[in-house]
């Protein structure tokens, strides 16, 4: 606590939140409920599902399973305080909550960017170098593009929350937003920020736009390779790719407009914060097993085998 004590009179923080209508507050805490539900649901199926189900003991289901993990961990960073905020009339975090809840928000949100990129790695040695791929693709190449990805994750936070933690915040402490939102907390701070900003837009900004232009280069090579190789097996590796492609989409679209204006309209980093935290776990589980039979039939299994030992017990 001296830290706190020492560069900061703030010990808490005020969440405006999406609304202060009570009316309007139970309507979204139904709809939060739901769709968090939905999240551990959905995520934890392609978990429990790749983990038990041989069919599914491949690079492209190891990574799935553990993009699932990502976004299990992102969206309960938050989600779960947003949901009982709804029941609050000041809807309050402690100091040390707020900076824990960007360090892991970053810590995750920086880990399933990298995440994506192996996956990316994995399709496009499994269609550009399909002979090799049971040879490049290995158990320890998994584990390292996995280790990568954690360690890209927490460097990415550790390099910008280094400097928020120390930041004196002395005067106002009302963030309009749902949860502590790196940006908008770091613009409350008693001093000049603006190299700070400036950290937060390249690391976060740059970063999520350089990889996604990668995968958006890795994956049109992979769509001209499927392109001319037509077969039945490209029509699978077609709709695969798809997947992956939706996903990629929805999860750096948000990033990088969030960290492209960072401090220009509120309204939209409210309805960003919410895409970006609930909305993308919600889909990316959805948009797998959708597009995928192998996917869905195991987890038929998976529900069947659960439900027929709680029904013996």
């Amino acid at each position: 606590m001296d830290l706190l004590n020492n560069t900061s009179s703030v010990s808490e923080f005020i969440l405006l939140g999406l609304s202060s209508a009570q009316d309007i507050q139970m309507f979204l805490f139904a709809i939060f409920t739901l769709v968090y539900v939905a999240i551990i649901v959905g995520n934890l199926l392609i978990v429990i599902s790749v983990i038990s189900d041989n069919h599914l003991h491949s690079p492209m289901y190891f990574f799935l399973a553990n993009l699932s993990f990502f976004d299990l961990c992102l969206s309960s960073t938050a989600t779960p305080k947003v949901i009982l905020d709804f029941f609050r009339e000041h809807k309050t975090i402690s100091w040390w909550g707020c900076m824990t809840q960007m360090f892991f928000m970053h810590f995750f949100g920086g880990g399933e960017m990298s995440l994506l990129i192996a996956m990316a790695i994995d399709r496009y040695v499994a269609i550009c170098k399909p002979l090799h791929y049971k040879t490049i693709m290995s158990h320890k190449v998994l584990i390292v593009l996995l280790l990568l990805s954690w360690t890209v994750g927490f460097i990415h936070t550790t390099s910008q929350m280094v400097f928020t933690v120390g930041l004196p915040f002395c005067g106002p402490n009302t963030v309009d937003s749902i949860f502590c939102d790196l940006p908008l907390v770091i613009r409350l701070a008693c001093t000049d920020t603006y190299i700070l900003e400036l950290l937060v837009i390249v690391n976060s900004g740059l970063l999520s736009l350089v990889c996604f232009v990668l995968l958006l280069i890795s994956y049109t090579v992979m769509l001209v390779t499927i392109w001319q190789h037509s077969s039945s097996a490209s029509s699978k590796a077609l709709s695969t790719l798809s997947a992956h492609i939706t996903v990629v989409t929805l999860f750096f679209g948000p990033a990088i407009f969030v960290y492209a204006f960072p401090f220009n309209s509120y309204s939209v980093d409210k309805f960003l914060s919410v895409f970006y935290s609930m909305i993308t776990p919600l889909l990316n589980p959805i948009i797998y097993t959708l597009r995928n039979q192998e996917m869905k039939a195991a987890i038929k299994r998976v529900s069947r085998q659960h439900i027929g030992s709680y029904l013996i017990h």
